[in-house]
């Protein structure tokens, strides 16, 4: 069975390269083989939480659609898009700047998912306005959502995971993680100077008239602004308190989702209509995809030889670790890798005592950093793409990839020496 998870795997893979298909069916018809080959089954396919459909990732993204659906009508995302226009005159590079440190503070604070959800209409607004194309923008964005979500626990998964594991703090994260992340995020910023050069083209005419606009004059309705904004608060701050409150971010969006709906006036028809749902669809195939491979032991015994490798030897653990974590985030997700290393790394870690707690922020770096090489490598990167699609700017899996690689091998790259210098 493992073999034949891996083979079904890798032709989805393949088509999913070549964009030949569409990748939800890529994705559903991967999910219906491997169901109909019986390498796996309903009940692990469904519900299980090792290696079924991520149903808290489903539903966050679900709940976040529709609060930023119902946003949205209110006109505040094209107030922000004027802002933000207005403040760096019109400049290209210095609007994606700061878009992706906006971008990179939020995904620290919430998730990179419902920071790429609700940025994304912005960015899409300001290039408009000022004829820029709005591809390298997004891209830079999902990039940076995913390097300031590895800055804290709760801006990725696969943090929480390893927190769970490892019993480590939210504080632990800060101190041990965001000042590598805020290097890496300077060195993105100049990064993105050369990466994107060619479309940071000025038009002196669209610049003028977006400075002559009054951002205010955009809000379609004070009313509805403030009821959303109300229950945008309420829900990050839930998202901030979940040490304290044990609710489930999808739980907290959902909440907030059906109490945007109830206390306004907007029809529920036309909220859902803005919902992606094959976005939804594609990752209900590929958690079942990727859970075959957990189930049939194919990832678990890509993390024992990883370990037997390196047993003993903290610092070459510590890079390949590093090293293969991101390459592998980059072709499955990283919250069953994660979940499948960490009991491995805990027990190498538990054998070098005290100094063995490089294990865990190498497996974070590498897990949450690699997620940006390929356009499926983080859930972020899929939504952006879903988005763009919908938007009428579709991205291709290998326009996204190309800068996606360029940009993990730097960071990845950087993140060597820092644990060496700090740990080692």
């Amino acid at each position: 069975m493992a073999v034949a998870a891996v083979i079904v795997f890798l032709c989805a893979y393949g088509l999913l390269v070549t964009e030949k298909i569409h990748r939800t069916a890529v994705a559903l018809g991967g999910a219906a083989i491997m169901l109909l080959l019986h390498v796996t089954d309903a009940d692990h396919a469904f519900f299980s939480e090792e290696t079924g459909i991520e149903w808290n990732v489903i539903f966050l993204l679900l709940g976040m659609m529709l609060i930023v659906s119902v946003l949205r009508q209110s006109g505040v995302f094209e107030y922000v898009a004027i802002w933000a226009a207005k403040r760096t005159r019109g400049r290209p590079y210095a609007l994606m700047v700061m878009l992706c440190c906006l971008t990179a503070l939020a995904s620290a604070l919430l998730d990179n998912v419902t920071t790429i959800l609700l940025i994304a209409p912005v960015t899409f607004l300001v290039c408009e306005r000022l004829g820029l194309r709005p591809v390298p923008f997004l891209m830079a964005e999902v990039f940076a959502s995913n390097i300031g979500g590895t800055a804290t626990l709760v801006g990725d998964p696969p943090n929480i995971i390893i927190a769970a594991r490892a019993g480590l703090s939210f504080n632990d994260f800060l101190v041990h993680l965001a000042p590598i992340v805020l290097v890496l995020m300077v060195v993105f910023c100049l990064l993105c100077r050369w990466l994107f050069r060619a479309d940071f083209v000025h038009d002196a005419e669209r610049v003028a008239s977006v400075m002559r606009l009054n951002e205010r004059e955009a809000i379609t309705d004070r009313l509805l602004l403030v009821k959303s904004l109300a229950v945008l608060v309420l829900v990050m701050l839930a998202f901030v308190l979940h040490p304290v409150l044990h609710y489930e971010p999808s739980v907290v969006a959902l909440l907030g989702a059906g109490l945007l709906l109830l206390i306004t006036d907007i029809d529920v028809a036309d909220a859902l209509r803005e919902v992606e749902w094959p976005t939804l669809a594609f990752f209900a195939g590929l958690f079942i995809m990727v859970g075959g491979l957990v189930e049939t032991g194919v990832i678990d015994h890509v993390a024992e030889a990883t370990a037997s490798w390196t047993e003993g030897r903290l610092p070459l653990a510590t890079m390949v670790l590093l090293f293969g974590s991101a390459v592998l985030s980059a072709v499955v997700d990283n919250i069953p890798y994660v979940a499948t290393m960490s009991p491995i790394v805990a027990e190498l870690a538990a054998g070098h005592g005290e100094s063995g707690h490089v294990l865990w922020w190498a497996l974070a770096l590498g897990a949450d950093l690699g997620g940006n090489a390929t356009a499926i490598g983080a859930s972020a990167n899929v939504v952006a793409l879903g988005i763009a699609a919908r938007e009428g700017h579709p991205i291709s899996f290998w326009e996204f990839t190309k800068y996606g690689l360029v940009v993990t091998a730097v960071l990845v790259t950087l993140c060597a020496p820092y644990l060496w210098l700090r740990y080692l």
